[in-house]
């Protein structure tokens, strides 16, 4: 079973809520030993460097300094 639900400080710690559905659907009780899996959801910026299609045949260079440009009309 996989769920998404995010964490939340208690005191020093952080608590992970498990939703009250899945509660009921396991029957998981109150101060009960349970084993889950953390996979974090890191984006690294080097992960997505090529993973999408170009628009535009203009250089980086080219975008910023088009950008740069603009800055000064405001």
């Amino acid at each position: 079973m996989e769920i998404q639900t995010k964490t939340r400080r208690w005191g020093n710690s952080i608590a992970v809520i498990i939703p009250s559905h899945l509660v009921e659907q396991e029957q998981i009780k109150e101060n009960q030993e349970i084993t889950f899996s953390i996979e974090s959801k890191r984006v690294i910026i080097k992960d997505l460097f090529g993973k999408f299609p170009r628009k535009s045949n203009r250089t980086a260079q080219e975008i910023k300094d088009e950008i740069k440009r603009g800055w000064g009309n405001g």
